[in-house]
């Protein structure tokens, strides 16, 4: 089990390895159809996709948080 400390962090894994996983999927097969060969793009694209959603989620989750909170009262 991971520590409590590092949730942020693998709920941050977690989220932008699932969306850049649906999304790049949805584009690649935009872009390229379903081509045999279609499932070695779609993860080609998904990896490096998550590449970059990995470190937004950590940089941009923190200033989403206040942006909600102003948004919204208790």
């Amino acid at each position: 089990m991971v520590p409590a400390r590092f949730a942020h962090i693998l709920f941050g894994l977690i989220l932008s390895g699932l969306m850049s996983c649906i999304v790049s999927g949805i584009s690649t097969l935009r872009a390229i159809g379903l081509p045999p060969g279609f499932l070695g793009q779609w993860m080609g694209s998904w990896i490096t996709a998550w590449a970059v959603a990995f470190p937004t989620v950590l940089v941009v989750a923190p200033v989403t948080r206040r942006l909600v909170a102003r948004l919204t009262r208790p």
